[in-house]
């Protein structure tokens, strides 16, 4: 993605995406904010913030099933419909929605993911009918390969080191289309949809903080926000210190790679991308870092509150929690939980 420029990213770009992602027939969903006043969180600052919550994300019902028939009906669901009542989501279905929907159906893609792009991306590719392969790292966990191989996508599980290896002779040697899980223009416009969203509800928010990965969602939630006209907000990454990619291309001005390891995998991909970055450098105030201990505590703080959210999806939270984000007194800040792909074998794994 080195050839395409942060310029290309513009406002009207971000709303053809919204329009797409909106209309996408994968079925994603304008997900709530709410107040975290009206939540069981703790919050020792003083400030009025609000949690985007797209954890509650759908993924994978070809038609929405309301709560009623879920539970009320639940004895009369098929099997495949119970099955996917499991199916957590994420903000990944934004970016692929509209990733998909500017590829020639029928194609032979393959992408690299830890979980959530590769659930999105199996999703995709069975309704558009497509071959899928997902180079996943060897320390995500099996129920999620699982879970991307009952959608028809092959799953190959390599060393983190490997997976770009890997994803190269899928190219070169079988012919298969890479889709990046993050460094991708139609995927960051994508996850713009998010910020958008988060205007329609917040038109000028004082503070957002966004996980970050690889880059991809902040860099599209931070270009919506400022190219929208909100230049006095304050974005901020937040990214696990054993995963810290971006911080470290923010320091070296360019992007770089690491060996990460971190119990939130879904924000450790070997490297920052290229646009992710120059988007993140021009938008986003900065990056912070957290730690495991601080995640794992997040996890079980908003599971007590009733939130199930991963990882990757509550760094976010931890945080503004850990008092990670400057100058929140008074001021009005969004909340991004970005997913909550984590089943009850992890869940176990977490204190409380």
């Amino acid at each position: 993605m080195g050839e395409v420029s942060a310029d290309a990213v513009t406002l009207d770009l971000l709303r053809e995406a919204r329009e797409t992602v909106r209309g996408s027939p994968l079925g994603v969903i304008n997900t709530p904010m709410i107040s975290w006043c009206q939540t069981t969180l703790p919050l020792d600052i003083h400030c009025n913030v609000h949690i985007k919550l797209e954890n509650m994300q759908r993924t994978g019902w070809t038609k929405p099933l309301s709560l009623i028939r879920l539970t009320q009906n639940a004895a009369r669901l098929t099997t495949e419909e119970l099955s996917r009542i499991s199916l957590t989501g994420s903000f990944k279905i934004r970016g692929v929605a509209n990733q998909f929907a500017r590829r020639p159906r029928g194609g032979h893609f393959v992408t690299m993911s830890a979980g959530n792009y590769g659930k999105s991306f199996a999703y995709a590719s069975k309704h558009y009918g497509s071959k899928g392969k997902v180079v996943m790292p060897e320390t995500a966990p099996v129920s999620r390969s699982i879970l991307i191989q009952s959608f028809g996508v092959e799953v190959e599980r390599v060393p983190t080191s490997c997976l770009m290896n890997e994803v190269n002779r899928c190219v070169q040697e079988d012919g298969m289309t890479f889709l990046h899980s993050y460094d991708d223009l139609d995927l960051i416009a994508g996850h713009a949809s998010l910020g958008m969203e988060v205007l329609e509800m917040m038109p000028e928010p004082d503070v957002v903080v966004v996980c970050c990965g690889g880059g991809g969602l902040l860099a599209g939630v931070a270009a919506a926000i400022k190219l929208s006209g909100c230049d006095k907000t304050r974005i901020y990454g937040v990214e696990p210190d054993g995963a810290c990619t971006m911080h470290r291309s923010f320091i070296e001005k360019k992007p770089v790679g690491m060996e990460t390891k971190s119990i939130a995998s879904g924000l450790a991909p070997p490297f920052a991308g290229t646009l992710p970055f120059e988007l993140c450098q021009r938008y986003v105030e900065g990056i912070v870092l957290i730690n495991d201990e601080e995640i794992t505590a997040a996890v079980s703080t908003l599971y007590r509150s009733g939130l199930v959210v991963e990882p990757s999806g509550c760094a976010a939270f931890a945080a503004i929690v850990n008092g990670k984000i400057p100058e929140l007194e008074g001021k009005n800040v969004v909340c991004i939980l970005s997913g909550g792909n984590i089943g009850k074998d992890e869940l176990v794994n977490f204190p409380g």
